[in-house]
């Protein structure tokens, strides 16, 4: 069996674990999620602790069950967050309610409406932060808000991730 899915997941105080015959379920402070279940591998939990047990040949099958219970359990206890920074001349960002308008040197401004469970934050006018519980959709709605705008190779000019590293290129010579 996989060298991943043999390590068992601890269950933080707070953190609820439901199975049923077709999903998991976890619940705890800061939200919920499910996740659909594999026929093929067996999930028990006991003391706290969520233990996985591939059946046949479904070792990567439940390798990768165990990483993504691991960060469910890490969403609902803990939470995910991505830093976004804007670098540009006017290049802002503010909070309309529940949706960021982006001023990114179009035209016109860019709406971005914030996905369930999500919720973006804009401390300064060239941060956005985004959090929530499930680490995928976080990442998800991060590369979609930089693909409005992504770092240019000249001047370094775009939306980015914060500490990203932006190589520049040299400019034409004459």
């Amino acid at each position: 069996m996989s060298r991943v899915a043999k390590k068992p997941i601890a269950l933080p105080k707070g953190v609820e674990c439901q199975i049923s015959a077709d999903k998991v379920a976890l619940k705890g402070p800061k939200g919920a999620l499910s996740i659909a279940r594999p026929t093929d591998v067996d999930v028990k939990v006991e003391n706290g602790v969520i233990q996985l047990t591939a059946q046949g040949d479904s070792t990567a099958m439940a390798g990768t069950l165990r990483a993504l219970l691991n960060n469910m359990v890490t969403g609902v206890s803990a939470g995910y967050e991505r830093k976004l920074e804007l670098v540009g001349v006017g290049y802002r960002a503010a909070l309309a309610g529940k949706d960021l308008n982006l001023t990114l040197g179009f035209s016109h401004p860019v709406v971005f409406k914030a996905p369930e469970g999500i919720t973006l934050a804009a401390p300064t006018q060239t941060e956005i932060l985004i959090s929530g519980a499930d680490k995928q959709r976080v990442g998800e709605t991060a590369a979609k808000i930089r693909a409005f705008r992504p770092p240019e190779p000249y001047k370094g000019k775009g939306v980015r991730y914060a500490g990203e590293k932006i190589t520049l290129k040299e400019a034409k010579k004459a």
